[in-house]
Order: structure tokens, then C-alpha cells, then sequence
């Protein structure tokens, strides 16, 4: 069958080129059996996490590196997507204003481009350009404090950055604080200041990760590095408020062994929730009440390889890919769209040190 515009998929890679990686793979994706295949890269040092604009025609890349132009700063890079091929082109870059950024996202109106930066507690807004360019910072936040385990939270540690659907609030989810911290982008946009409320906590120690929201707008979910849980809340659209709801764990009962929690994604038709463990090495699966919001277990899934960093579901929730980072390989799983188990569909490919996957559909 001849692809057309409407089935051509791909999915973009992103690496740690450490031993010797591009920094963000391409891959073609067939819909029907799942299989990747390699349709080529770009170089980008340290390319930890992606995010595509949402008029398709631009990517995101931060790049996690320890200077930039002789500044103790890391950087985040603007590409053009050619949407015939997936190919991306270098537009520009823009210092990070923190050490070790590691996400990225795009406002919904394509107007601003948010980054979390984990080393120093930073989050930093760019204003994006007609053409899909970075200019320079409008805005940067220091967060401050601490946590209660003193070897990683002696400071603060922002890990992500997620607007709600509206796009007027921005949450950073902040390890080092054990919280999510909360800003307004709409009243000022390309600035931010601090929402009302300000913030939402976790349990102490916990150290929240990756954040991501229900379908429906009326619920939200956390994965806590630190603490291997997951915790629930009921959204406010109107205020941005996140009220703590459920927190359930990442592993199963009885698992003694090192972990990390990394990645979480809820399924597109808002029935199923995933969240990746590193050491474990495993997808835990979680059904979601529609009505509630409420998490019941599911299953555990080995990701076929160690340290699941990042994971992503394509956008008719037929298939998960997972990174394996320190196995070096992306591996396929059906999703069953009844029960939310996961099956190996059987396909794989080897990549160096994967730590961030997304879908694109042009």
C-alpha cells in the first residue's frame, strides 16, 4: 500500500550522544505492524527531550550539556520539520539559563516555548517567531528551598514543565521541593508569574517528576521519582488548583530492589494511565475512573530492556514505544484498547542510549 500524508507517521528520538548517537533519530512507523524504521538524524548534543509545535512545522530539542557559547548554561534548539520526510533542519538556538535542562514544551497557540532546567531549579520562556525561531528568554524563574532527603534535595531540582489544556497555567513539577509549581502565562504572556495557587505538594521526599493531564481537563497525575508512586488530583480550570485525590505505587508488592519512576502518559481515550520504572524496568498500567478520577492496578509490563527513561503512545493509542536507555533499544507494545494491557508487538530497534520518544503525524 502506498503511504499517503494521512498514514505516514514518525517518530522522533531523542539521545544522549555520549557514545556516539545524532541526538535525535527519525524513525518511519507503520500503524499496521508497528515496525520503525530508520529514516535518518540530526546532530544535537544531548538531546533529552523533545516537543513538537503545534502547527507541525517545528521541533524542540533542549540539550543537556554543561556550557553553551562559554556559559555555565545548557540550551535548547529550534529545528523545521520537512514534512514530507520528517527530516529537520537547525533554525537556532537559545541558552537554557540553567544547568541540565531536561524538558520542553510548546504553548497551544504555538506563541511560547517553556524549560525546565534540573540542575539549578530554573524555569525559562522563549517567544517563538512567524519562521519557528527562539528568541532570546522573556522570562526566567529560580525556584528556592529544599526537601527532606538531604542527598537529592538540597535544593530545587525542576523536572518538567506542562500547561493545562487552556494553556493559561504552567506547571513545574519541581523533585528538589516536592512540588508542583504553579504560574499564570496568560495574563502576561511571555512572563511568569506566580499563579494563585501557587503551588501544590506531594508527600515529603517524594521528588515529582514527569506531570501529565486526563483528556477531560478534570484531573491530573504525577510520577514521583523519588517515592515510586503516582498521585491523582482533581483539576480547577478555573483557579489552576490541584487537590490531591490518590497515590498509589509504581511497583509491585514486594519488589526490593533499586528504582526510579521516570515517565507517565495517559491513553488518549482517558481510560488507562502508564508510568515507566527504572530498575524494575517496567510499565505499570493503571485503569482511570472517568467519573472520579481514581486509579485501579492493572498489570506490571517488562519494557524488554533497562531504564525505561521516556516512553510515548501513538495518537490512536494502538501502540506504546518504549526507550530503554541503558540496553540501547526502543521496543514496540500493543495497547489493548479494552483493558489497557500491554503485548510485545514483536518490534524493535537498537538505539544509543534513547531517553526521549515522539510521535509525529504530519
Amino acid at each position: 500500500m502506498t503511504q499517503t500524508t494521512a498514514t505516514r507517521i514518525f517518530v522522533y528520538v531523542g539521545s544522549y550522544t555520549r557514545k556516539g548517537a545524532d541526538g535525535i533519530g527519525i524513525y518511519s512507523f507503520d500503524p499496521v505492524t508497528g515496525a520503525l524504521t530508520p529514516a535518518g538524524g540530526v546532530k544535537a548534543d544531548n538531546a533529552s527531550f523533545l516537543a513538537i509545535h503545534p502547527s507541525k512545522r517545528f521541533l524542540y530539542a533542549v540539550n543537556e550539556i554543561g556550557s553553551h557559547e562559554g556559559q555555565p548554561t545548557g540550551a535548547v534548539s529550534a529545528f523545521a520539520i520537512d514534512r514530507e520526510t520528517g527530516a529537520l533542519t537547525l533554525l537556532n538556538q537559545q541558552p537554557s539559563h540553567g544547568i541540565a535542562p531536561c524538558h520542553v514544551t510548546v504553548s497551544p497557540d504555538g506563541k511560547h516555548v517553556y524549560v525546565a532546567n534540573y540542575g539549578t531549579g530554573t524555569a525559562s520562556v522563549y517567544p517563538v517567531d512567524a519562521n519557528g525561531r527562539l528568541g532570546a528568554a522573556s522570562d526566567t524563574v529560580q525556584h528556592a528551598g529544599s526537601g527532606p532527603d538531604s542527598s537529592r534535595q538540597k535544593g530545587p531540582h525542576a523536572h518538567s514543565v506542562n500547561l493545562d489544556p487552556s494553556g493559561r497555567v504552567l506547571y513545574v513539577a519541581d523533585l528538589g521541593l516536592d512540588r508542583l509549581m504553579m504560574y499564570d502565562v496568560a495574563t502576561d504572556p511571555g512572563t511568569l508569574t506566580p499563579n494563585r495557587p501557587p503551588y501544590a505538594e506531594v508527600a515529603g521526599g517524594s521528588g515529582p517528576r514527569h506531570f501529565t493531564f486526563h483528556p477531560s481537563g478534570a484531573y491530573a497525575y504525577v510520577i514521583n521519582e523519588m517515592g515510586n508512586t503516582i498521585t491523582a488530583f482533581a483539576h480547577d480550570p478555573q483557579s489552576g488548583a490541584l487537590t490531591a485525590i490518590q497515590t498509589v505505587p509504581s511497583l509491585p508488592e514486594g519488589f526490593a530492589g533499586n528504582n526510579a519512576t521516570a515517565d507517565i502518559h495517559v491513553h488518549p481515550a482517558g481510560g488507562f494511565l502508564y508510568g515507566s520504572n527504572r530498575g524494575h524496568d517496567s510499565i505499570v498500567v493503571y485503569a482511570i475512573d472517568g467519573e472520579t478520577g481514581v486509579l485501579t492496578y492493572i498489570e506490571h509490563v517488562s519494557t524488554q530492556g533497562r531504564t525505561p527513561r521516556n516512553f510515548a503512545i501513538d495518537p490512536t493509542g494502538t501502540y506504546l514505544v518504549a526507550a530503554n536507555q541503558d540496553s540501547d533499544n526502543l521496543v514496540v507494545f500493543r495497547i489493548n484498547p479494552q483493558t489497557g494491557t500491554l503485548t510485545p508487538a514483536g518490534q524493535q530497534v537498537q538505539v544509543s542510549m534513547p531517553v526521549c520518544v515522539k510521535f509525529y503525524v504530519p
